[in-house]
């Protein structure tokens, strides 16, 4: 059988070959600062709605534990890169802002066909066993991608790549034999706090340490009930994940737009009208959004979403679609559909009676 050295290099360049941008090799073993910071994130309760990261974060701290064959993990990175500024749509209050990895293909559907069969290629290489990973599993993929030398994780927590900026979707491939090891990324935040200093709900209590309970991308995505009142503002129109905190990064001066065709933006997604949008009963809802990361929310919380920010536009034109929601069967749905009515009620400009003219 060919050298350890060799079956690396093969990997490597199957991987590039096969539509990833980055790949790296580490060990099965999360290191001790990762798993720390995973245990004071829980133990404070940034967790929120997501128990499944309590009851199973042995399995994150230990790849061991979920899978001990492991020996060796290979994590391959694909680029998703915008080609506008990621922030421009903030300012359209007649339009919803969606999260650059969702305005187009379901990344993690795009992602499993090619790490299969790139796992498959792996097991024949090394004649073993392999387990492959796309966000689906309890996997520390942040802490594992900067072990493999991808990157490192910023102080928003994400990854950020030399090479690719804050744009990076992450797998991984479990493997079990032992195979040589990349270096890991040397942090190179330094100084810079953009990305703490810009989030709309100050959802970052110190440098690397994020609440998820204050974090849009969460109360978007995985929260399931009303969004809290004291937030609802600083959303704006962001109807499914934030960017901001990605966007800001000057490690963004390297990024690339993605080359891949199912990850580059869909016309409709970049900046929809809410006045359509709010509109959308279920079947429309999942017509619209196939194929997408947004339908997996359901079209109750993306609609509450909505409504949020049609809450947040002052249009007054708005007030009627709001009204038609009041009965909503859902009642989160209903919830927001009455306080965005309220919101929009409150900012049109008060009518004079007429009196002393």
């Amino acid at each position: 059988m060919a050298s350890a050295i060799s079956v690396v290099d093969l990997i490597r360049k199957k991987a590039l070959g096969s539509g990833f941008d980055a790949v790296g090799f580490c060990s099965a073993n999360v290191g001790g600062l990762a798993r720390q910071r995973l245990s004071e994130f829980i133990e404070a309760g940034f967790h929120g709605d997501m128990g499944w990261m309590a009851t199973r974060q042995d399995q994150r701290g230990f790849p061991q534990i979920l899978w001990p064959e492991a020996e060796s993990i290979v994590v391959v990175g694909m680029n998703y890169g915008p080609d506008v500024d990621p922030l421009a749509f903030l300012s359209q209050s007649a339009a919803g802002n969606i999260s650059v990895y969702a305005r187009n293909k379901d990344y993690h559907d795009l992602m499993k066909g090619r790490i299969k069969h790139l796992g498959q290629f792996i097991a024949k290489k090394l004649g073993c066993e392999i387990k492959v990973f796309v966000d689906t599993a309890p996997v520390m993929e942040k802490p594992l991608a900067q072990q493999a030398g991808l990157g490192w994780q910023g102080k928003h927590t994400n990854i950020v790549s030399r090479s690719f900026g804050s744009w990076l979707l992450l797998g991984e491939i479990y493997v079990a034999s032992k195979l040589d090891l990349d270096s890991e990324a040397e942090d190179r935040c330094g100084r810079c706090s953009r990305c703490i200093d810009v989030c709309p709900t100050h959802a970052f209590t110190a440098p690397y340490q994020l609440d998820a309970r204050k974090c849009i991308s969460y109360l978007t995505i995985e929260h399931k009930g009303p969004i809290p009142l004291g937030l609802r503002e600083a959303v704006g129109n962001r109807i499914y994940g934030c960017d901001d905190c990605l966007a800001v990064c000057p490690w963004n001066k390297f990024a690339k737009p993605a080359r891949e065709v199912a990850l580059q933006a869909r016309t409709e997604l970049c900046a929809p009208d809410l006045a359509k949008l709010v509109t959308l009963d279920d079947s429309a809802f999942r017509r619209m959004f196939s194929g997408s990361p947004i339908k997996r929310i359901g079209r109750d919380r993306f609609i509450r979403n909505v409504l949020i920010a049609i809450g947040n536009s002052g249009i007054g034109a708005l007030i009627g679609a709001t009204e038609k929601l009041l009965t909503d069967p859902n009642p989160v749905v209903a919830e927001a559909a009455d306080w965005a009515r309220r919101r929009l009620l409150e900012a049109m400009p008060l009518q004079t009676s007429g009196l002393g003219h």
